[in-house]
């Protein structure tokens, strides 16, 4: 397991997402409801909510709940939302403390009015937060996310405030829901799942994949610094050969 001496501060990525799997299947082996599962994983989150702060990530994305996880059980979902509105609750103070700006990507206007609520709050408190930004995917699909910035272009288009021969990638990253975020480079999964479940599908195009059997809520900051010096010993070449990079 890596430790923090062998990470080289000057190769972090500068935006690590994170699609947090396997809270059920590891209620199931303890015995326990789902929603053991979900309530067990809150330290996880909080642990790399904080080593990511520390190692100097810019931009941490959490996919939290999915477009699809609506299609859970109702029971589930109902006690998933109790659980974010308290645990946002709880978690805000802590931010607040160590400078992380809070942030939402999805559609949280689907979400019940307490969470919508708790969610405002503790936005407006943190957005002074400059060490770090911490993204909660909710209610969050990539192709939702597609079709809105495809809605919205072609209403300036159809407006005149856009030319459409003027529409190139980085006009579109614009109309995304992460406009203004540098693109992932290091995608974090756990529960051994080779997939990327319909997040961030636009933003992943280059973004290294780094996949572990642990269910998530066994994931601590070591296994996330582990991650991280997975990234970098990784070579980046964007479509060119290692000779260019060496080159340049």
């Amino acid at each position: 397991m890596a430790v923090r001496s062998e990470i080289d501060p000057q190769n972090i990525p500068a935006h690590v997402a994170v699609i947090m799997d396997g809270n059920g299947r590891w209620a199931k082996q303890k015995g326990g409801l789902r929603i053991f599962g979900h309530q067990s994983a809150i330290t996880a989150v909080r642990e790399t909510v904080e080593v990511a702060a520390e190692i100097g990530v810019r931009y941490l994305t959490l996919y939290a709940f999915s477009t699809e996880n609506w299609s859970r059980p109702a029971h589930e979902v109902t006690a998933l939302m109790q659980l974010l509105v308290h645990t946002i609750r709880k978690e805000t103070p802590t931010l607040l403390k160590n400078s992380i700006r809070l942030q939402a990507i999805g559609q949280t206007e689907s979400l019940p009015a307490s969470c919508q609520r708790e969610l405002a709050e503790a936005m407006e408190l943190t957005k002074a937060g400059s060490r770090m930004t911490l993204v909660l995917a909710l209610s969050y699909s990539g192709r939702w996310d597609l079709t809105q910035a495809a809605r919205k272009l072609a209403a300036d288009v159809a407006s005149g405030q856009l030319r459409a021969e003027d529409v190139q990638e980085n006009t579109i990253a614009g109309y995304l829901a992460t406009a203004g975020m540098p693109d992932p480079e290091l995608l974090i999964r756990t529960s051994g799942e080779q997939r990327i479940s319909n997040f961030l599908l636009w933003q992943l195009a280059y973004t290294e994949l780094y996949i572990t059997d642990l269910l998530w809520p066994d994931f601590r900051r070591t296994h996330f610094e582990e991650a991280v010096r997975a990234y970098q010993r990784r070579e980046r070449r964007f479509g060119k050969t290692s000779e260019q990079l060496t080159v340049s």
